[in-house]
């Protein structure tokens, strides 16, 4: 595989995760929990809310990109829901820090770095296609 299509398929591989995280996040976005207290932990047996990814996208020393994966901070925020089981005294529930305009906007992101990187890996396939087709 040459140095073009290996580096465009890390940004395929790239963009494919910032889909999958993106539709988690949207996907758990109303997926509350109870209140972490001042030390940060939950209540014993009391729900956690669902805690937000983000991709860390990173270059390799040999060209292309590589993903991590983290948590957004913070992680939740408070909301009222006084009807909730595990809500504290005052109604409030932690509910994942999700921002559904600036996860389509990564889903838009992503979609268009796929489609980038799929088209440099077609045309590195019909260089080498060219290239074979004059040596003959």
């Amino acid at each position: 595989m040459s140095s073009i299509s290996s580096i465009a398929v890390s940004g395929l591989k790239a963009a494919t995760r910032r889909l999958e995280v993106s539709a988690s996040n949207i996907a758990n976005q109303q997926s509350t929990g109870a209140l972490p207290g001042a030390d940060g932990t939950v209540p014993a047996g009391a729900p956690q809310a669902y805690k937000p990814l983000q991709v860390n996208q990173t270059d390799t020393s040999t060209g292309g990109t590589q993903t991590s994966l983290g948590t957004t901070s913070p992680a939740t925020v408070p909301v009222s829901d006084p009807q909730a089981p595990f809500a504290s005294a005052d109604g409030m529930v932690a509910a994942p820090n999700v921002d559904l305009a600036q996860e389509f906007i990564g889903q838009m992101v992503a979609k268009y770095s796929y489609t980038a990187n799929l088209a440099s890996l077609k045309a590195d396939r019909d260089m080498s296609k060219a290239l074979l087709d004059a040596k003959v």
